[in-house]
């Protein structure tokens, strides 16, 4: 059965699919986006599937993209910010090497700007992503292995940061089984 190497998950502007690319780059696997999946089998945007069909036919879009992602995709997979808010996602992502990247509501704004392409921040992102980031933090706290905090961090110093979590945990693996799905050591970040 193939299923990813890791599994990134946090708010929008956390650097999911920067973070992604890069690290799948550096462990020489393919990297996969679950909103890049939702748009190629809807043939259209995130943002237009909200507008057009609403966030409730996007969800169900997202849903389906993740369960075949985890089911299919060997390497490195970077989900929807909002794929968390799905229970049956949840579940399905027990027992795999889930690392939440969080980012403080500043860098989060900064990163996504005036969020154009981003249906959930259009009016007002700053106090849109500080609602966000409040609801779904136990959602992401759930479904984590580990937390690594991207703020005042580069993408390529955010990637050694998870490299260094996976390399503990198949470390760690070797040594003596990980209990219940927790990556070994302390968490990264606050």
């Amino acid at each position: 059965m193939r299923r990813p190497v890791v599994v990134l998950v946090g708010p929008p502007g956390s650097g999911k699919t920067t973070v992604g690319r890069l690290l799948a780059r550096r462990l020489e696997v393919a990297f996969r986006d679950t909103d890049a999946d939702v748009e190629a089998r809807a043939g259209r945007s995130v943002a237009d599937i909200f507008v057009e069909l609403g966030e409730e036919h996007f969800r169900a879009l997202e849903r389906d993209a993740v369960a075949r992602a985890l089911a299919g995709h060997d390497g490195v997979l970077a989900l929807g910010g909002g794929a968390v808010l799905d229970a049956a996602t949840r579940q399905a992502l027990r027992g795999h090497t889930v690392v939440h990247l969080d980012v403080g509501v500043h860098d989060a704004v900064a990163r996504v700007g005036l969020a154009r392409d981003r249906p959930l921040l259009v009016e007002g992102p700053r106090t849109r992503i500080a609602a966000m980031l409040r609801a779904r933090a136990p959602l992401y706290a759930e479904v984590a292995a580990a937390v690594v905090d991207t703020v005042g961090h580069t993408p390529e110093e955010v990637v050694g940061l998870v490299e260094k979590l996976l390399a503990d945990r198949r470390h760690h693996d070797h040594a003596v089984a990980a209990p219940a799905g927790r990556l070994p050591g302390p968490l990264v970040g606050p």
